[in-house]
């Protein structure tokens, strides 16, 4: 929004003085805080939200466990990929000196690792898909099946490979790891074969390099001159001479026997330009000489030269050949992997083929099944009637006319494709949407969902996010989840209006703060905050076993860094590091999760999220927690006297309005029994369960409880008579030190119905408490305030009044909703603490008077 200048949200005149204080303020007020901006911007009338509303529309995480085929294969690939990472370390690390840059290549191993596993994780889904769809069908819907991407790429180039008759369909993760290894193996340069006639062509380049000019050509150059006549010379010109050299005559002498006799028969040696007698030489030379020649000492040295040349050569030919061999043994050994096939053409043959299934992507061709069932055929998607570009759009009318009930989408193909339950359409059954594979951004995703969710629809689709139970493919959610959030935030002033996968956003304050203790861990720098699973407190062998599968995994990944065995008494033990990049990158550790066998990865990762549950838990019950608006909850919940106008905007009109609410949080007997009651049918239900008392006493009393074990979490939830229901959970241990079980439901009764009455005038602390009656904690009866409608322009007035409380949890600026029980009347706004209000309202009478001037 930094560019929004016009929008007047900051700047003179504002809270905000430039967009990099207005950005630090919303970064502190979190998700609520971007929910405020679009509710500000609409009552301003700046910002109009044309988003459909989702009502109607029905979401459901759908988990697909692998089947045991599948678990074995993925086991398998994931071993071969951490071989594959060693055999590259090893290749790369011979061939460092010729070829230093290897980033490039640990960049496409790690992308073609990740697109390879997410395409493992699609497959594992294809009978799911199946599954779901044949139900959908037969249940009378029809079927819309949403991926990313297609795979026409490497069916294409294996198709061309193998011809356009097949046995099989092809599998996309075995083309993809053959093309990485094909295209990226580091192999030596192949050395160029030594020339037929090397003796000769070294003495030729030797010759022609020596400085000096030949003994033949100083002859030549001799004669020349002596043959010139003085009149000849007189007409030249100093620039038609050739340089005058000084004659060498009396240098020519044999290098033998140092005599000067028989110039004209001395032979000069074309690789050192020494002087020899015929006779001289040994052997003596007796032939005629016509060309180059050289003396017995260069014609040992080249020999030798050429024989150490053709040793290297052979050297370098066998390690090419060796580095050949293992990069064919590698891909003959992808050849032989049991991988699936490419799940587009799979889950058209399994649902009737092309004659049932409309796919609407941006292929030009497709495998399908021969008739007798044997092979499959390449074939392209359009006929001799529908030219390639209109074949999407054909496919689409005979999805919307009926003709086929199950459609595939790609985001390549369907842009501007509509596919809803359309009034005027003739298919009006109810769409039953399946994600195969969610998009890496949120935009991309509201896209998809898109397609069949648009106006003038007769019903509302379903729509079905299917996961595999791999810890890994969560980062896919991860993305989407959080970026979901915060386009709901930004197009529905709530986040909740659109469909949301917060239990999946992994990839924020508290995943990067668990990453970190996890890493710790692993790294037995610190202990575990929590006992990893399968692992027993009680059995420290268990959690030490744990820990050195858990290192050894993230070697196998890359995460842990320079790795080494110990020696002596230390062998075995993993050492390394874990870069500091590394140690917050929630994504990164769930892309590389992805290439762990599934029971590894699985228990890595579980150990990951109880971390984060930990984390986020702790930070709830400290009030840090900042979830965006937060929903104030109480048995009644009523309006009290008339909202106060507090500030109205000179610009747009609109107003700031304070509401006063008066809730009752308490828990009555009657309710409480009737839990315990309901409770007590179940006959699996814990002994533990019922009502009990503080151990000690609080300001001269004891404290009554309800305590109910909650059967997912293994946890007791707590109620109690002033404030209902806790947000925290108990743990037994807790329990049972802190309070004790009542035997007698009198005495119960009793305390509860005290407390319960005692509660409504006064907190917990009593009646001499320092903060008096500004203090709610333990008060069933309580007065909210709650600042509502435009919030921004006064947003820097309140965070000074809220910076000036005692209490630091009054000083945080809290985004909430409420609703009235009696007529559901909903207002989202500022809480502001009953201490702070005296001071919010004088200073918004300042703000208000400096406007009117």
């Amino acid at each position: 929004m930094g560019y929004m200048v016009r929008l007047g949200l900051w700047g003179a005149g504002t809270s905000f003085a430039d967009f990099r204080e207005f950005l630090v303020a919303m970064d502190k007020g979190g998700v609520g805080a971007l929910e405020l901006v679009a509710m500000d911007m609409k009552a301003r009338g700046m910002y109009v939200c044309r988003t459909l509303s989702y009502k109607g529309a029905e979401f459901e995480v759908v988990e697909v466990p692998l089947e045991d085929e599948m678990m074995d294969m993925y086991g398998k690939a994931a071993e071969f990929w951490a071989e594959l990472r060693v055999e590259l370390l090893s290749a790369s690390t011979f061939l460092n000196n010729e070829k230093p840059n290897s980033s490039q290549l640990w960049r496409l191993y790690w992308a073609n690792h990740q697109r390879f596993f997410r395409h493992m994780c699609m497959s594992a889904k294809v009978p799911a898909v199946v599954r779901l769809s044949q139900q959908a069908l037969a249940d009378d819907k029809c079927v819309v099946i949403g991926l990313q991407s297609t795979g026409e790429a490497r069916t294409e180039e294996a198709v061309t490979k193998y011809g356009l008759e097949l046995d099989d369909f092809i599998s996309g993760p075995r083309e993809l790891l053959l093309k990485f290894v094909e295209e990226n193996y580091p192999l030596p340069d192949k050395p160029e074969p030594l020339p037929e006639d090397s003796v000769k062509e070294l003495q030729r380049k030797r010759h022609s390099a020596t400085p000096d000019v030949s003994f033949s050509g100083r002859v030549r150059k001799v004669a020349k001159w002596n043959s010139e006549s003085e009149e000849e010379s007189e007409w030249q010109s100093e620039t038609d001479t050739e340089p005058e050299t000084e004659s060498d005559d009396e240098f020519q002498i044999c290098n033998v026997c140092n005599s000067e006799e028989e110039r004209k028969k001395l032979l000069q040696c074309s690789c050192c330009s020494q002087l020899f007698h015929p006779a001289c030489v040994v052997p003596p030379v007796v032939e005629v000489i016509y060309g180059d020649w050289a003396c017995h000492s260069c014609k040992e040295k080249t020999e030798e030269y050429l024989r150490a040349r053709q040793v290297y050569y052979e050297e370098l030919l066998k390690r090419y050949e060796a580095a050949l061999e293992r990069k064919l043994k590698i891909l003959e050994i992808i050849r032989s992997l049991d991988l699936p096939n490419n799940p587009l053409d799979d889950i058209i043959d399994q649902l009737g083929g092309p004659d049932k299934v409309a796919e609407i992507t941006g292929r030009r061709g497709m495998l399908v099944r021969a008739s007798g069932g044997k092979g499959v055929t390449y074939q392209a998607r359009n006929t001799k009637d529908v030219t390639m570009e209109m074949v999407n759009m054909h496919e689409k009318q005979q999805f919307m006319d009926g003709k086929k009930l199950v459609a595939i989408i790609s985001e390549a193909g369907s842009a501007g494709v509509s596919l809803q339950a359309d009034r005027r359409a003739v298919n009006q059954k109810r769409r039953v949407h399946l994600t195969l594979e969610l998009p890496w951004s949120a935009d991309r995703a509201i896209q998809q969902f898109g397609r069949t969710h648009r106006s003038n629809q007769a019903s509302a689709p379903e729509y079905r996010l299917l996961f595999t139970n791999l810890g890994g493919e969560r980062r896919f959610a991860s993305i989407v989840a959080k970026r979901l959030e915060s386009l709901g935030a930004l197009t529905q002033g709530d986040r909740r209006a659109g469909p949301t996968l917060s239990a999946y956003n992994y990839d924020s304050a508290y995943g990067k703060r668990a990453l970190v203790m996890l890493y710790r861990g692993l790294m037995e720098q610190e202990p575990l905050p929590i006992v990893p699973p399968e692992c027993s407190s009680d059995k420290p062998d268990t959690i030490h076993d744990f820990i050195l599968k858990g290192k050894a995994a993230l070697v196998s990944v890359g995460i842990i860094r320079d790795s080494v065995l110990g020696n002596g008494k230390e062998s075995g033990k993993i050492s390394g590091r874990i870069v500091d990049s590394d140690m917050h990158d929630v994504g990164r550790f769930l892309n590389r999760l992805l290439g762990l066998p599934p029971e590894i990865q699985n228990r890595l990762f579980e150990l990951f999220v109880g971390i984060l549950d930990l984390l986020i838990q702790n930070a709830r019950v400290e009030g840090q927690l900042d979830s965006g608006i937060v929903d104030i909850k109480a048995n009644t919940i009523e309006l009290q006297g008339i909202p106060k106008t507090v500030h109205v905007d000179s610009m747009s009109g609109a107003s700031t309005v304070l509401f006063t609410f008066t809730l009752d949080r308490g828990t009555t007997w009657e309710s409480a029994a009737t839990l315990l009651e309901e409770k007590q049918k179940d006959e699996s239900g814990s002994s533990n369960n019922g009502f009990y008392e503080s151990r000690r006493e609080w300001m001269g009393k004891r404290h009554f409880i309800l305590a109910l074990e909650n059967s997912a979490s293994g946890m007791y939830k707590i109620c109690r008579p002033a404030i209902g229901e806790s947000i925290r959970e108990m743990p037994v241990t807790e329990l049972k030190e802190k309070y004790r079980k009542l035997s007698s439901l009198e005495k119960a009764r009793n305390g509860w119905e005290h407390e319960y009455e005692v509660s409504s005038k006064q907190c917990m602390h009593g009646p001499n408490c320092k903060l008096g009656s500004f203090c709610t904690t333990g008060r069933r009866l309580q007065e909210v305030n709650v600042l509502g409608g435009l919030i921004l322009p006064v947003w820097g007035t309140i965070e000074k009044a809220l910076s000036k409380q005692a209490r630091p949890g009054h000083r945080r600026i809290r985004v909430v909703r409420i609703q009235t029980t009696s007529d559901n009347q909903r207002i989202v706004g500022l809480l502001i603490p009953n201490a702070a209000v005296e001071s919010v309202l004088q200073d918004l009478a300042w703000v208000q008077d400096i406007d009117e001037e």
